[in-house]
């Protein structure tokens, strides 16, 4: 079925940057055949965030024309870890981690793409067959200069940083994946552009029709700065609350907004444009705009009635400086020397932290880290020293807290805890 021009547009300029070869592509759809889909995810880390999303979105939407994509799990290649963006060698993973958090992207992938229509496979299919002789007939097909053209390489080499030949090998197994599973097209971040043309170029050198190649915009994060990464902790995963999820979308600038909805929604390329023009001439509420954006991504993957009390939770929380109705309890029992702190977050368990000479006297960064409300102590210090910590409603900027029952902790603009001296009979 040929396809009329308004589908077709948003397939090519919807949360697209560049496609190679656009023309080839386009060739492809409208000849109408089931086009086999390659997205492929290494497991290096847990969990997807909305910068996954934007290509997982692209796949869906050709899911609904008719075509198969075929999931990859990179259990070879997150191994080696792909240095795209780096400026060092990355620590190489078991196989046992590798699967482990292949899992928990399986469960989210298909919060977005059909399953039905999504045929999954593991690298280690082709992979483990592998002989030496295998990987030198892959080696010999590519020269050390190409690769050294890689951004990532190129910086690396010439700021003498080591580079692994393992990460050489990366772009190559990724490559392979295309001629395995035989890939009509691949989507990446632009980051990925280079391994998504070496994948294009091997499919030719082995008799193959090479690959159309979909190269997806990155995603700043919620730091406004860099691309949205788990490790720089500038992120929204799908798996997150809906209120996690709905706050931090709020807390998104107002430019970058923007991009948000082009990427992550259904708003068209027209009502983008018409927002930015309102924005520039202060005839529309960046709130406003904002919780719409807010409520539509978290639509995605929540009720419609989780949404609608996520939003009134930010509204009392944040913008209207009120306590949560709801806020879990952080017992402690102090001891001579220690305090056991012990959230109900089973996940956090019981942990020790030092007193002071008076017994119920804290360091406020162990008891934030203690309570599960910052990952580790250091990043504790760090909102102490950002004036992100409350206590009572009053914004704490000593090092030391007195624990008291029914004190309320608030770290940044979502994370509360209420004291409750555990040692007290009820």
């Amino acid at each position: 079925m040929k396809l009329n021009d308004v589908v077709l547009q948003n397939v090519l300029r919807k949360g697209v940057v560049e496609i190679i070869v656009e023309e080839e592509f386009v060739n492809l759809l409208q000849e109408g055949q089931p086009l086999r889909l390659k997205m492929g995810f290494d497991p290096s880390r847990p969990d997807i965030h909305l910068g996954h999303v934007i290509g997982l979105r692209k796949l869906r939407q050709l899911q609904e024309l008719g075509h198969k994509v075929v999931l990859i799990v990179g259990d070879w290649t997150a191994q080696i870890g792909d240095p795209s963006g780096e400026s060092a060698t990355r620590p190489m993973l078991t196989h046992e981690q590798v699967m482990a958090n292949a899992q928990s992207y399986l469960d989210q992938f298909f919060r977005v793409v059909d399953k039905d229509r999504t045929e999954t496979v593991l690298q280690s299919e082709w992979f483990g067959k592998f002989t030496l002789a295998t990987v030198l007939d892959l080696t010999r097909r590519f020269t050390l200069a190409q690769f050294l053209e890689r951004d990532d390489f190129a910086r690396r080499y010439k700021a003498n940083r080591p580079i692994a030949i393992t990460e050489f090998l990366y772009p190559l197994l990724q490559a392979y994946d295309s001629v395995a599973i035989k890939s009509d097209v691949e989507f990446g971040g632009t980051d990925q552009k280079f391994n998504l043309l070496v994948g294009r170029q091997l499919q030719s050198m082995m008799g193959q029709k090479p690959q159309q190649c979909f190269i997806m915009p990155l995603l700043v994060g919620t730091d406004g700065v860099q691309k949205m990464s788990k490790s720089l902790d500038n992120y929204i995963g799908v798996d997150e609350p809906p209120q996690e999820m709905f706050g931090k979308l709020m807390s998104v600038s107002d430019t970058l907004m923007l991009d948000y909805f082009d990427y992550l929604t259904d708003v068209t390329a027209e009502e983008v444009e018409e927002m930015r023009r309102a924005l520039d001439a202060d005839s529309a509420n960046p709130m406003d705009l904002k919780k719409k954006l807010a409520a539509d991504i978290t639509r995605q993957f929540y009720p419609q009635q989780d949404v609608l009390e996520a939003r009134a939770h930010f509204e009392r929380t944040v913008q209207r400086r009120q306590l949560p109705e709801d806020i879990p309890q952080v017992g402690f029992k102090i001891s001579p020397s220690t305090v056991s702190i012990s959230p109900d977050d089973a996940d956090v368990g019981t942990r020790q932290i030092n007193s002071s000479e008076q017994r119920d006297r804290v360091s406020i960064a162990d008891l934030i880290w203690a309570s599960g409300l910052a990952k580790s102590k250091g990043e504790a210090k760090r909102l102490l020293a950002q004036s992100a910590v409350e206590v009572d409603q009053v914004r704490h900027c000593e090092p030391w807290i007195q624990l008291r029952d029914g004190v309320v902790i608030r770290v940044g603009r979502r994370r509360f805890a209420r004291l409750a001296n555990l040692d007290q009979s009820p």
